[in-house]
C-alpha cells in the first residue's frame, strides 16, 4: 500500500496457567524512491497491560520507556504545547485498546516494530478466553498466528474460532491438545488471504477466539515458584444457591425508544432464566419510584407470567431519580432479610440500569454513594449497568466498587439486549457466599484479595501473594464459604517440588510468570481500590501501584511509554497512555463552534453551506430534559472540545452575541421548572425567551415558545408556532417552520435558526423552551462578544500533567488557556443534531466554577437587565 509492503506478521501466545504473554512482531519496506510513512497499528484487548515496544529501522532500534506518567508528560511537554506528539493508544471498541504509532523511513529501508502486552485470562461460563484482533490490511506475505498453552492441572475443551473464518480457511486453523498442552496456529499463505482469487484485499479482518478450561480434580490448585505463589479457586458439581434479585430499572425520558424497548426484551428473557427457588422484585425510577410489588415475591409460574405483563408495559417518561429507585430496591432487601421472607442461606443482589444522571431527589453523587453504602452495610453486591455514554461511569464505578460489586458499560447498539442479558447469565448462578482464603500470616506479605461476597458458577477466584522468606517452598491454606446447605471447609497444601514436577514437560514457560501474575494481579486490584479511596489512602495506594508499575514495566493508568524515533525524516516523538473507560478521542467532522446543550445551540458550519436551514441544519428538539445550560466549545484543530456550565436562577437574562459592527445582539431570558425542586441545590434552567436585535436595521425579534414577534421601528408583527410564514422586508427574511424552528437573516451579518422545544403539556415539571443555531457566524465582526460570541474566534489551549483526579477513569488536568492556568476534569456532554432521542457524546476537557478563567471575566459580567 503507498509503497509500503508488510512483509511478514507475527502474533505469538505463551499463556502458562492463565497468565498470558503476547508478542506482535511485524516487518515492513519501503519499496519507494522517496522516504514514506510507515503505520504500525493494532488492536490489543482492554484487559491487557503493554509491557514493551520497540522499532528496528536498518539495524538500528528504538526502544520504548515507561516512566512515571507525570515524568513522561513534562519530558515532552515542550513538544506537547507544540502539537508534535501523538497518543499512542486509544480506546477503540468494546473489547479493545488501538496502538498505532507512525515512522518516517528512507527509501528501500526496512522497519521491525514488536509489541509485547500481558494479560491474565479471566474465566466466564466455564472458560478462559483469549482474543486476537486480525487485521493487516493488506495482503502479506508471512502471516502467522501461534498460541501454545501450558498448564499444569491438564488442558480440557480446547476451541479455537475466528469471525473472519471462510470454508477455505476452517483447515488452516489448526488445533491441538495432549494433556498439559494446547497449541492454536493459523498460517495463510497469500493467495488464502484474497478476498478472491484475483483480488488484492485480504480477507483477514476479524477477531481470533481462543477458549479453553483446565482439568479439575479438586476445587482448587495451587502453584509455588521462586518465592511467590498462585491460588485458583472455582469448585465444580455444588449445588447452585437460591438468589434474591431486585431489578433498579431507569424509566427516565431519555430511555425512551430503542432503549427502553431492548430493556424489556432483556428483562423478558432473564425472566425466562429465573429459577422457581428465586426470588425477584422491580423498582422502576423517572420523577418518581414505582415498585411493581411490595416485597420480594418467589418466581412461581403465576408470578413469572404476571412479571411478563408489567414487563412489556414499562414505558420511559420523567426525570432521574436515581437516589430514591436505588434506596427503595435496598429498603426492600434489607426488610426481606429481616423479616425472613428470603431463604436465610440465599445470595442477593441489586442489578441497577441507568443512562444518565441523578437529577430529582438526592442529586449530589458522593452524598449518594455514602447513603447507599450505608443502608447496604456489606450485605450484598451491587451491580450497576451503565446504559450508552451519557451516564457518569466513574460514579457508577466507584459505588459499586465500595459495595462489592462491579460496574459495566451497555453499549448502545442493536445487541444491547443480549448485552444486559449476558451480565445477567454471569451473576445467575451464585454457588457459595462469603468465600474467605486465609493463609499463614508469619509467611505471606503483599497478599492479593482474599475474600469474594459470591463465588458464581463457571468463574474462578484467583489470589496471588509473595512469601516472606523468598526460599520457603510450602504453603497450606484453609478455604471457607457458605453454600445452600451448609458450609464449605477445607484445606489445601502444596510445595514448590510439586509445582516444578507438573511443570517438567513445558520447554515455552516464562520463569518469572508467577511473580508477574501476582505483579499483574495487585496492580489491578490497588487501581480498583484507589477509585473508591480519597485522601492519604488514596495516596499510598498510588504510590504502591505506581512502584510496581514501574519495576514490572506495565503501561498502567498511573504510567506512559514514551516511544523515541530516528530525529531525521520529521518523525516525532510519541507517548502511549493506558485509556480507561469513559475516556474518548473526539473527530469533529462539521466545524462546530459552540453548542449549548437543551437551552442554546450554535454552530458554525462551513462557508461552503449555505444559509438555508433546511440543507445545513436537520432540527431537533429533546422532550425530556435533565440539566441546565451546558456550553460545549468545538476545537477542531485540536480533535477536542472545552464544556462548562453555567448557573444561573430563573429570570436572568444572559447577553449571547453583541458584535458592534453588525448592530446584531441575541440575549437570552432563563426559565425553570413549574415547580422547584426543594431537595436539589441547583434548580434546572433553560431558555424561554431569546431576543435578537439589529439595531442598525432597527429590527427587533422576539421569541418565546407561544409566539414569535417582529417590531421594524414602530410597526409590530405577531405571529403563532401555528403558522407556517414566509417574511420578507428590508434586510429581515424571516420564515417560521410550523411547530418546528424559524429561520431568521438580519442585514448582512449571520443567519440564526430558532427551534421550538416541545414537552408533555401535563408534564408536572418542565416547561417548553428554545434552542439558537448561529449559521455563518463568520460574518459577524472580530469584535463579537457575549457568552457564546467570544468564541466565534479562533481558540487554542494546551493540556499538560494529565493526572487520576478523584477517580482515575475521569483523569484531572492542566489547562493553558487564555494564558490562564486552570485544573480541568475530562468528561462528556450529548449533542442531540444527529441523534434527537439518545444523543451523540461529546467528549470535552470541563471547567469548573461557570467556566471561570475560559470566559472572559465571570459569568455574571454577562447578566443583562433587560432583553433589549
Amino acid at each position: 500500500v503507498n509503497d509500503i509492503e508488510i512483509c511478514s506478521m507475527k502474533i505469538e501466545s505463551k499463556i502458562t496457567s492463565r497468565f498470558a504473554r503476547n508478542v506482535i512482531t511485524s516487518e515492513a519496506i519501503n519499496r519507494g524512491n522517496v522516504h514514506k510513512e510507515v503505520v504500525f497499528d493494532v488492536e490489543l484487548p482492554k484487559t491487557a497491560f503493554i509491557t514493551n515496544f520497540s522499532m528496528t529501522i536498518d539495524g538500528v532500534t528504538y526502544s520504548g520507556n515507561i516512566k512515571e506518567k507525570e515524568v513522561a508528560k513534562k519530558q515532552y511537554e515542550k513538544a506537547v504545547s507544540q502539537g508534535q506528539t501523538a497518543g499512542l493508544v486509544k480506546a477503540s471498541g468494546r473489547k479493545t485498546e488501538r496502538f498505532s504509532v507512525s515512522v518516517n523511513i528512507a527509501a528501500a529501508s526496512k522497519v521491525i516494530f514488536e509489541l509485547t502486552y500481558e494479560e491474565l485470562l479471566k474465566r466466564h461460563f466455564g472458560k478462559y478466553e483469549m482474543f486476537i484482533k486480525v487485521k493487516p490490511k493488506q495482503l502479506v506475505r508471512i502471516f502467522e498466528i501461534e498460541v501454545d498453552i501450558f498448564e499444569p492441572q491438564g488442558i480440557s475443551d480446547l476451541e479455537a474460532e475466528g469471525t473472519f473464518i471462510t470454508n477455505d480457511l476452517q483447515d488452516i486453523l489448526k488445533k491441538t491438545s495432549s494433556g498439559k498442552k494446547g497449541s492454536v496456529s493459523f498460517r495463510p499463505t497469500l493467495d488464502q488471504q484474497r478476498t478472491c482469487a484475483s483480488c488484492s484485499q485480504s480477507v483477514l479482518d476479524g477477531d481470533l477466539i481462543v477458549k479453553y478450561d483446565v482439568k479439575r480434580t479438586t476445587p482448587d490448585n495451587l502453584q509455588i515458584v521462586n518465592g511467590y505463589f498462585v491460588h485458583f479457586f472455582a469448585p465444580t458439581n455444588l449445588p447452585n444457591l437460591s438468589k434474591n434479585v431486585i431489578f433498579v430499572i431507569d424509566t427516565s425520558g431519555s430511555m425512551s425508544g430503542r432503549e427502553i424497548q431492548q430493556t424489556r426484551e432483556a428483562l423478558l428473557k432473564i425472566l425466562d432464566d429465573i429459577k422457581h427457588e428465586d426470588y425477584f422484585n422491580f423498582i422502576l425510577f423517572g420523577s418518581e419510584v414505582h415498585t411493581w410489588k411490595e416485597t420480594l415475591i418467589k418466581a412461581t409460574p403465576e408470578n413469572l407470567d404476571e412479571a411478563r405483563n408489567f414487563v412489556r408495559g414499562i414505558i420511559a417518561d420523567g426525570m432521574t431519580n436515581l437516589h430514591g429507585g436505588l434506596m427503595r430496591g435496598i429498603e426492600m432487601l434489607n426488610a426481606a432479610h429481616e423479616e425472613n421472607l428470603v431463604p436465610k442461606r440465599s445470595a442477593s443482589i441489586i442489578i441497577m440500569l441507568t443512562d444518565g444522571q441523578p437529577n430529582v431527589g438526592v442529586s449530589n453523587t458522593e452524598e449518594i454513594q455514602t447513603l447507599v453504602k450505608k443502608a447496604i452495610g456489606g450485605k450484598y453486591p451491587l451491580y450497576n449497568l451503565g446504559f450508552g455514554y451519557g451516564v457518569d461511569y466513574n460514579f457508577l464505578e466507584k459505588m459499586a466498587l465500595e459495595n462489592k460489586g462491579l460496574a459495566r458499560r451497555i453499549y448502545p447498539d442493536s445487541d444491547s439486549a443480549l448485552q444486559l442479558q449476558g451480565f445477567y447469565d454471569e451473576v445467575s448462578r451464585p454457588m457459595l457466599t462469603d468465600v474467605e482464603l486465609n493463609y499463614p500470616e508469619n509467611e505471606i506479605s503483599d497478599l492479593t484479595k482474599n475474600y469474594f461476597k459470591h463465588f458464581y458458577d463457571g468463574s474462578e477466584i484467583v489470589v496471588a501473594g509473595r512469601f516472606t522468606d523468598h526460599n520457603q517452598n510450602s504453603l497450606t491454606v484453609d478455604v471457607k464459604g457458605e453454600g445452600p446447605d451448609d458450609a464449605l471447609s477445607f484445606t489445601t497444601h502444596q510445595d514448590a517440588d510439586q509445582t516444578a514436577k507438573a511443570f517438567e514437560e513445558q520447554q515455552y514457560i516464562f520463569g518469572d510468570y508467577i511473580e508477574r501474575l501476582w505483579a499483574y494481579l495487585t496492580i489491578e486490584q490497588l487501581l480498583e481500590k484507589r477509585i473508591a479511596a480519597t485522601g492519604e489512602e488514596k495516596e499510598n495506594l498510588t504510590a504502591e501501584a505506581l512502584d510496581l508499575s514501574l519495576k514490572y514495566n506495565f503501561v498502567t493508568p498511573l504510567t506512559s511509554m514514551v516511544v523515541t524515533k530516528p530525529e531525521d525524516l520529521e518523525n516525532q516523538a510519541g507517548i502511549a497512555d493506558k485509556p480507561t473507560e469513559g475516556s474518548f478521542t473526539i473527530v469533529c467532522k462539521y466545524f462546530i463552534l459552540m453548542l449549548v446543550f437543551l437551552t442554546i445551540f450554535v454552530l458554525q458550519f462551513p462557508t461552503a453551506v449555505a444559509p438555508s436551514y433546511t440543507s445545513a441544519l436537520n432540527p431537533t428538539w429533546y422532550t425530556s430534559v435533565d440539566g441546565d445550560p451546558h456550553f460545549i466549545i468545538s476545537v477542531p484543530q485540536k480533535e477536542d472540545a472545552i464544556c462548562f456550565n453555567i448557573n444561573e436562577n430563573p429570570g436572568a437574562v444572559l447577553n449571547l452575541i453583541k458584535d458592534p459592527v453588525t448592530g446584531i445582539t441575541v440575549n437570552g431570558e432563563l426559565i425553570g421548572d413549574k415547580k422547584a425542586n426543594n431537595e436539589s441545590k441547583i434548580q434546572n434552567t433553560y431558555f424561554g425567551k431569546l431576543g435578537i436585535t439589529n439595531k442598525h436595521l432597527n429590527l427587533r425579534l422576539t421569541v418565546t415558545p407561544e409566539k414569535i414577534t417582529v417590531q421594524n421601528g414602530a410597526e409590530k408583527t405577531g405571529f403563532t408556532w401555528l403558522d407556517s410564514v414566509t417574511l420578507q422586508q428590508e434586510g429581515l427574511t424571516l420564515i417560521i417552520n410550523r411547530k418546528k424552528n424559524l429561520v431568521l437573516s438580519m442585514g448582512s451579518g449571520a443567519s440564526f435558526v430558532i427551534v421550538l422545544h416541545q414537552v408533555w403539556k401535563k408534564h408536572p415539571l418542565h416547561q417548553d423552551f428554545l434552542g439558537l443555531y448561529t449559521l455563518d457566524s463568520g460574518k459577524l465582526s472580530k469584535q463579537t462578544h457575549g457568552l457564546l460570541g467570544q468564541f466565534f474566534h479562533p481558540i487554542d489551549f494546551t493540556i499538560l500533567e494529565i493526572h487520576p483526579g478523584s477517580d482515575p477513569k475521569k483523569p484531572d488536568a492542566t489547562m493553558i488557556v487564555k494564558n490562564n492556568e486552570l485544573t480541568v476534569t475530562r468528561g462528556w456532554q450529548k449533542d442531540y443534531r444527529k441523534d434527537p432521542k439518545n444523543g451523540i457524546d461529546i467528549p470535552c476537557w470541563f471547567v469548573h466554577n461557570n467556566g471561570a478563567g475560559l470566559i472572559d471575566g465571570v459569568h455574571t459580567d454577562y447578566i443583562v437587565s433587560s432583553l433589549f
